[in-house]
Parts: structure tokens; C-alpha cells; sequence
């Protein structure tokens, strides 16, 4: 094994894990799973068949992934957050053909509590706030808080808040890196 997994956690027969990967204690991995390399599994995690996740993610505890969940590289998912993967669940009806499909790209954090209602694209290195809950896509950069989530405004790669408008245009330089952003058509791009 090129993992780490913990004497309580079940990884099902077919499920792909990278090396220096980490399976804490009483997760559960399902056989159809594709799971990078480098990536933390958290305490009580679950993870579905039809779920692919990046190299370098940290998944926090108590964190289910469903199918039809996308993860790309570097994704951090906050503890007890929530991803669902039917928009009108009933325990009466049988709607596994009704998956929607969810994506988060690269670098994007879910803070802590956030729910991402299924159907969503979440942009690179986006930032949904603690307890969000997001049921529309939230565009690269963008910083998205409260019920529904809103954004209220960009965030760069290192984690820290740009000092750009809301929309238009505008520039914002990464206080920790020195990184250049330039917000243009209400979408913001790194440009060094």
C-alpha cells in the first residue's frame, strides 16, 4: 500500500487511492472511488462510487461525498460540510437517475458547515464562507458567504482578500505574494 490507512477505515475492493494519501479513522471509501495522490481523508468521511478527487485535497472530518462529485486539485473541504447530489430528495422515490453533477476546480476552499446544493460548478480558488450555502455557480476567485450564498467579493490564490469592486473592472495585488489580479467583464484573472 502507497497510503496510509487507519485500522478502522474500510476501503472498499476497486477503490483508487494515490500514494502518500491519508484514510483516518472510520472512513469509508466505496469501490468505484478514484482518489489522487497526497490527499487527507479525514475523521468519518465517506466517500461514494462515482466520486473523483484531485491530488493534494484535504477533506476535514464528518464529510460525505456523493456521487457525481467532482473534486480537481487542492480542493479544501471544511469540516461537517455537505454535499448533496439529488435537488428534491424523497426517501419514497427512487431518483439515482437524476444525479446532478457537481464540480469544484482547483484551489477552491468550503469553509467549515458550508452546504453545496448539487448541480453547481464552484471556480478556481474560490472561497465559500462558513455555513454558506450555495446553490448557484460561483465564478473563479469569488468570495461567497450566508443563506443563499452571495458573494461579496474576490479572493486571490494565497487565501487573502482583494481590494477590488464587487464588478467592473479594476486591479488588486496579493498582499502576501505580490501576485497581480485584474477584475475585467465582472470576472477576476491572475496575470503573473
Amino acid at each position: 500500500m502507497a497510503f496510509y490507512q487507519h485500522e478502522s477505515a474500510i476501503v472498499d475492493d476497486g477503490a483508487q487511492i494515490g500514494d502518500d494519501s491519508r484514510v483516518w479513522h472510520f472512513v469509508h471509501v466505496c469501490g468505484g472511488a478514484k482518489i489522487g495522490k497526497g490527499v487527507s481523508l479525514g475523521q468519518n468521511v465517506f466517500i461514494g462510487n462515482k466520486v473523483k478527487i484531485g491530488d493534494k485535497c484535504k477533506i476535514q472530518n464528518n464529510v460525505s461525498i456523493y456521487d457525481n462529485v467532482n473534486l480537481e486539485e487542492g480542493v479544501f473541504c471544511g469540516p461537517s460540510m455537505v454535499f448533496t447530489n439529488v435537488y428534491n430528495p424523497r426517501s419514497l422515490i427512487e431518483r439515482k437517475d437524476e444525479y446532478r453533477d457537481t464540480l469544484v476546480k482547483r484551489g477552491a476552499t468550503l469553509g467549515a458547515n458550508c452546504t453545496i446544493v448539487c448541480g453547481v460548478t464552484i471556480g478556481e480558488h474560490a472561497f465559500v464562507g462558513a455555513g454558506a450555502v450555495v446553490n448557484k455557480d460561483v465564478p473563479a476567485y469569488a468570495m461567497v458567504v450566508g443563506v443563499p450564498g452571495k458573494q461579496i467579493g474576490w479572493m486571490s490564490e494565497y487565501g487573502e482578500k482583494l481590494d477590488l469592486p464587487f464588478t467592473g473592472e479594476g486591479e488588486a495585488v496579493c498582499q502576501h505574494t505580490q501576485e497581480r489580479y485584474v477584475l475585467a467583464n465582472n470576472l477576476v484573472k491572475k496575470v503573473n
